[in-house]
């Protein structure tokens, strides 16, 4: 008696009993004595698998069987090609297996939230912007804590080098949008349109009283004077924040400007004398004045040694190393 389990779902296992059979009956010959009701495909199709290791067809049931007695056998459907998913046949190589995923080009980063970020986290340590905020001259914004944590630490990243302290940095003053906190993330907003500040519009910061305006109200109240604080401010005095491509590079090549007028000022200021130290030798210079009948041999007669040809040795001073100097 020999037990046959099919491949098919909601199918009862076989019991086949074989009478007489012959001593050389394979598994192979169990396929063609099954009941002509169980439609199966064709021998090549198919293999055995018993305790699911696979059995070969030409396992002997009788003599020589591994099988043991009552056992049972599953007929399973054997795929041919790569993984059975049917996506690779035997026909592919590795290569192409490679070349299918090397084609495949990374996620697009979406730009509209990389401009939002820039208004809503720290450029230093990517926390949520938080006050007091400061500004330096290309229009990053930076938790001021962030910012002199870094600079303590002396541990500034190589893209802010350009930092040196905070004489470097304009502190700024963003107006919050009402409940934004509440909602998990701080954002903010131009004091006079209501503009968010999320990448869309051009802010400007003024450096004089360090109010962050939109440029759209800047532009439809014209005024020499921030229009919050009413403090007077030039052009120059504005500073776009968080900028396109050209615009940080126009502040960069400012900034670039001014650090090098600024060192060539204070060269100029030292070869001129400019600290003072030059005038201070001067002064001490005038004041010393010789007192009257000073001559060079005056002084010379203080010390011992500016008449060596005078000196005369004798015991008492022969070990004296007076006039030998």
């Amino acid at each position: 008696q020999v037990f046959v389990e099919l491949p098919y779902p909601g199918t009862s296992t076989l019991s086949i009993y074989l009478r007489n059979p012959s001593p050389d009956y394979t598994l192979r010959d169990l396929l063609s004595s099954l009941p002509p009701t169980v439609r199966l495909p064709p021998m090549s199709s198919l293999f055995f698998t018993m305790d699911r290791k696979i059995v070969s067809d030409s396992t002997p049931i009788f003599n020589g069987s591994p099988m043991p007695a009552f056992s049972t056998l599953r007929i399973d459907h054997r795929i041919r090609g790569g993984g059975g998913d049917g996506g690779a046949t035997g026909a592919e190589s590795r290569d192409c297996y490679l070349n299918m995923y090397a084609d495949k080009k990374p996620d697009k980063v979406d730009p509209n939230e990389v401009r939002l970020s820039k208004w809503v986290n720290c450029s230093l340590s990517y926390e949520p912007l938080r006050h007091p905020i400061v500004m330096d001259e290309l229009g990053n914004l930076f938790n001021k804590e962030a910012l002199v944590e870094a600079l303590l630490m002396k541990n500034m990243p190589k893209e802010f080098g350009y930092i040196r302290g905070l004489k470097d940095m304009i502190p700024v003053e963003l107006a919050e949008i009402p409940g934004s906190k509440q909602k998990g993330s701080m954002r903010f907003q131009c004091p006079i349109t209501g503009l968010e500040c999320n990448g869309k519009s051009k802010f400007y910061a003024i450096k004089t009283c360090g109010h962050v305006l939109s440029a759209k109200g800047l532009k439809e109240v014209k005024s020499s004077g921030c229009l919050v604080c009413h403090k007077e401010f030039s052009d120059g005095d504005k500073v776009v924040v968080n900028g396109s491509e050209e615009e940080v590079k126009a502040l960069w090549e400012k900034l670039k400007q001014k650090k090098k007028f600024g060192s060539n000022n204070k060269k100029h200021k030292i070869e001129g004398g400019g600290d003072g130290s030059n005038n201070k030798k001067s002064k001490l210079a005038s004041s010393l004045v010789a007192p009257a009948n000073a001559t060079k041999e005056v002084y010379a007669s203080i010390f011992t040694s500016s008449k060596k040809s005078d000196f005369k040795e004798t015991f008492m001073c022969r070990s004296l190393p007076l006039g030998r100097n």
